[in-house]
Parts: structure tokens; sequence; C-alpha cells
């Protein structure tokens, strides 16, 4: 049957007349990404530790960039599969819920084995270490490729905006906890000295912790969250679902090639790829070079003496956790800010803010002061995680959103690919082993994504 209120063609569907999905209340939208709290704090505690676990482990610095090529390769290979699957998928649980739920179970896992790695194969500690960080990243991405269709799934257009906003303050919820965790553990008692060879305790029991605030967390999405049936779903969508209990039973009825996908992709997709590309090419380089980059610079101001390398760690720690206060904070704002101004100037507005906290970050380095920096990061984060899905998930087919979601990850796998591929070799012979260029280098690549923004939505949708 073809539900009423739509026009079905071939390539696309046109609204007759309206025939909106119910409206959601806060508490319901919160519901939807609170999983996602728990995610961010495992990739969290990813993000501010793996370079200092290789290093304990024997890595050099210059080596670091391939390690980090796990995650962004887990990412391109895993969230289309899962996409275009969970695209498929009716039962019980829902659409997206099995999978979300499945790969938290395996995350927990992950997460608690890798402080271990010196342990589990004493003869290769770093083989091993480099195993467990795939097999991490592998089960973050079966976990969190959901959330975003979830949220395209469950609201209406004119409340996506909130919800990915709000999918943005738990994110950043997240990444404040995970990355203050190891500190939380030294003023708990546990020691953060820096022994080669392995894994500093505070940061191990950090991972202990944040596996299992990862798997509480999904449970109440898990439980909390009602998605739409096979019938309902279409009827919003106006998509075609067979007469017959079983055909209802395995949704509306569309299946489309990987192949098809890619030569329909949306053309706002292509343009918001080339701002992604920048913008994550930035963030990698912070996230792999930041520790190095300030080892030996950063100084207490108390004091005046440089840090130590275990203390720097730690500091690290504080500031991966620093810049998602702000984008909690704008977060909040930012649906309100976008009704008014426009995604397209909030998302310009946000990068540019991260450009001018990487430049200022070279500049400075009092460990107190380094914080401000880290505001203007946080910035640009928070429009980095909202702005880009809110434009895209107005152009994209409903019955396809999970597979043109996981495919819209390309954006953020290829260049932090193309960074753990030419980074080492970029430090190494561009700036003579001095890491701290490469925040500078993240800073321009920072500025040239707030400048695509502007080409964003020409000769296609967007906003």
């Amino acid at each position: 049957m073809l539900y009423k209120g739509y026009i079905r063609t071939d390539t696309d569907y046109i609204k007759d007349t309206e025939m909106n999905k119910p409206k959601l209340n806060f508490w319901q939208i919160w519901n939807l990404s609170f999983g996602f709290l728990g995610v961010q704090i495992g990739y969290s505690l990813q993000n501010s530790n793996t370079s200092s676990i290789f290093q304990s482990l024997g890595a050099d610095v210059s080596h670091l960039s391939y390690f980090w090529l796990a995650a962004p390769l887990a990412g391109m290979i895993i969230q289309p599969i899962v996409g275009m699957f969970s695209d498929g998928t009716w039962t019980r649980l829902g659409r997206r819920i099995p999978y979300i739920l499945g790969g938290a179970v395996i995350s927990t896992i992950a997460l608690l084995l890798m402080p271990n790695c010196p342990t589990l194969l004493a003869v290769a500690p770093l083989a091993m270490g480099a195993f467990i960080l795939l097999f991490m990243d592998l089960s973050f991405n079966v976990t969190m490729q959901p959330f975003r269709a979830l949220v395209a799934d469950m609201l209406d257009d004119s409340q996506k905006t909130q919800g990915y906003v709000v999918q943005t303050f738990l994110i950043n919820l997240g990444a404040v906890t995970g990355a203050f965790l190891p500190l939380v553990m030294t003023w708990l008692g546990v020691s953060d000295e820096a022994v080669p060879g392995q894994v500093p305790d505070h940061v191990a029991y950090s991972y202990y912790a944040g596996g299992i605030i990862l798997l509480l967390t999904v449970l109440v999405t898990a439980f909390r969250t009602k998605e739409y049936p096979p019938e309902e779903f279409a009827g919003y969508n106006g998509l075609e679902c067979s007469g017959s209990q079983a055909d209802k039973a395995r949704g509306p009825v569309r299946k489309t090639g990987f192949i098809e996908l890619m030569r329909n992709i949306p053309k706002v997709m292509l343009q918001l790829g080339v701002t992604q590309f920048f913008s994550w090419a930035a963030l990698f380089l912070m996230w792999t070079y930041l520790k190095p980059a300030i080892t030996g610079t950063v100084t207490d101001p108390a004091t005046g003496a440089v840090l130590s390398e275990g203390a720097t760690q730690t500091w690290v720690g504080v500031l991966n956790g620093i810049y998602p206060i702000p984008a909690c904070i704008i977060s909040i704002f930012m649906s309100r800010i976008a009704a008014r101004l426009g995604n397209k100037t909030v998302y310009a507005a946000c990068l540019l803010c991260g450009a001018l906290g990487f430049g200022s970050l070279l500049m400075i380095h009092d460990k107190y002061l380094m914080m401000l920096p880290m505001v203007g990061i946080g910035i640009a984060w928070a429009g980095i995680l909202a702005m880009p899905y809110s434009i895209l998930s107005r152009d994209v087919r409903a019955d396809n959103m999970g597979a043109y979601m996981g495919i819209f990850n390309f954006t953020i796998t290829i260049p932090q690919i193309v960074i753990g591929l030419t980074g080492g070799m970029i430090v190494k012979w561009c700036f003579g082993s001095d890491a701290s260029m490469m925040l500078g280098l993240a800073g321009a690549f920072m500025l040239l994504a707030a400048i695509s923004v502007a080409f964003v939505g020409r000769h296609g949708s967007g906003n």
C-alpha cells in the first residue's frame, strides 16, 4: 500500500499533504541519544590516552599516527554496513536499537582489555595494543552509527536540529567525563606513575569505569526508546509497505544497493564533505600530537617548573576535558541561534573559533592559560557534531537514512586516514620532529573548513 499524503516516484518522494511525526518531549529526545554519553566517554578515554599508552609501550613519536589509523579505518568499513543493515532491520527491539545494544557489549569488553595489553601479550605488547585498539574502534562504530539515524528516524524536520543539538550536548558531557576520569582517579589516590612498558594505574582504572558507564547508558536508550513499527514509519515518510503481516515485519519496501546509493549521493553531502575533510583533519592532528607537542614546554605557573611526563599526560586529559565544556554550553543555545541565523552561519562561526583556538595554543605554555584556546576549539567541536547532520538529514530519504549516515562517515574517516598516513612524514621531514607545529597545521585546516561552508548548499539544498 502507498500511504496517503505522499506521491512516490522512483528517485524521490514529494509531500502532498502534511503528515508530521508526533512531537517528542525533551526527555524522549534526551533518551534517544543518552547512550551516546557512554560511547563518548570511551572515545574520550581513547583520544586522551592512546598516544601515551603506545609511547609507554615503546612506540616512536613519528609512528603514532599509524596506530591512530585504526579508528578511521574501522569507521569507514563498519558504519556504512551497519547503516545499510539497520535500514532493513525490524525487530521487537526496533530498527536501530539491536545494533546499538550489541555494539555496547563488545565496546565494554574492549575497554576492559585495553589497559591489560602488556599482560595479555608480554612478548609483543605493541601488537596486542594495536589489535585491541582496532577491536575497540570496530565496536564503538557499531554502537554509535545507529544513533545518528535514530534521531532522524524518530523526529520531525522541525525537531531535528534540537535532536542533534541534544546529542551534541550528551557527546560533550561524555567527552568531559572521559577526559577527567584519570584526574579523578588520582584524586582518589590511584597512582599516576608512568612505568615504562606498563599502562599507568589511573588510566587503567579509568578505562574500567568508562566501560561500565558505557553499557549502563546504552541500556537506558535501549529500554526507554520505542521505535516506530514498520507501518507507522512508512506512513510518516511516504514509503510503500506491503499488505501481508510478514512483509510488514520486514518494513518499508525499498532495497538499494551500495553502488546505487553512491551514484545518487545528495549534492549537499559532497559539499559538506569538503568542510568535513578540513575540520576532521584538524581534530585528528590535535588528538594525535597534543601530548608530544606540549611535553617539555608546558609549565606550572606556581613553580615555573616544566611538568613531568606523567603530569603532562594528566594535563592533556584535562585539556581534552576542557573543550567539550564550552561545546556543552553553546549546544544549549545552538538550535535557537541556528533558527534565527541559519545553520550555515552558525557552522562557519564555530569553525572560525576553532581556527583561532589552534593558533593561540601554539603561543601559550602556562598550563592554566592553555585552557583558553580549548574554549575556541570546543565551540568548533559543537558545530562539527551538530550542524552537518542537521543540514544533511533534510536531504536524505528516510528509508536510506542509516546507509547515507554511514556513507557520510567517509567524510570523517578519509581525512583521518590521510593524516594518519602522512602525519609521521610531515612532522619528521617538514617540522624536524617538532610536534607543536602540527597544531599550527591544524589551525590552518580549521580556517579552510570555515571558508568552505560558504559553498555548502550552492546548486543543492543545504541550509
